[in-house]
């Protein structure tokens, strides 16, 4: 396997998509109106955590391209009413396909998890012509993002084997995320005025 030829299209994707979602951002401000994306960062995959996943499920080394998060985009919105604006975004642009939606926010995952994903097929070209690529756009809160991170770190601690304590803690600290957002969100219109008035005043 040769790859960097087989990831280049992949890092193409990642830096191409990085550059569409913060000009999504530069729209908002231009106009004056609250952005709906905080920031964005994206990635693609190490090569072992490739092996590592397509062993799970089964894929040969001719089926990588099978595995959808092989590029990775993630957009964190301040309030949970953010995410689903800029799904709504994904879904009006006419550059890419969405092939897939997880709703993990109305419907979180047993572990506490909450985020928004949409799979999606992303047309490279490149000097042999158009190679379409999948990949994975997570869309969470700053709270949700603090909480994921966190238990990613300690899902390779523990090989996603969780002992009962840390299980719980996580799930409660999960819901404590959220709460919190769900407390920013009924002041939010405050927030963004202060918001707006600091950056105004910052700008004199």
């Amino acid at each position: 396997m040769e790859w960097d030829l087989f990831l280049e299209p992949y890092r193409q994707a990642v830096e191409e998509l990085k550059v569409k979602f913060k000009g999504i951002r530069r729209q908002f401000e231009l106009e004056g109106t609250h952005p709906a994306i905080e920031f964005v960062t994206g990635r693609v995959k190490p090569i072992p955590s490739i092996l590592e996943k397509a062993e799970k499920k089964g894929l040969g080394m001719d089926r990588l391209d099978e595995l959808y998060d092989i590029a990775g985009i993630r957009i964190m919105c301040q309030f949970v009413e953010d995410i689903y604006t800029v799904v709504d975004l994904i879904r009006m642009r006419n550059d890419f396909e969405i092939v897939e939606e997880k709703d993990y926010i109305s419907h979180k995952k047993k572990s506490g998890y909450r985020s928004y994903h949409v799979i999606i097929s992303y047309p490279v070209q490149t000097i042999h012509g158009e190679k379409r690529v999948l990949a994975e756009i997570q869309i969470r809160t700053l709270a949700m993002n603090f909480w994921a991170t966190i238990e990613h770190s300690l899902n390779y601690k523990y090989n996603g084997e969780f002992p009962e304590d840390i299980q719980t803690r996580l799930k409660r600290a999960a819901e404590a995320a959220f709460q919190l957002d769900e407390e920013m969100s009924l002041i939010r219109e405050e927030i963004r005025d202060a918001q707006k008035f600091f950056s105004t005043k910052k700008e004199k």
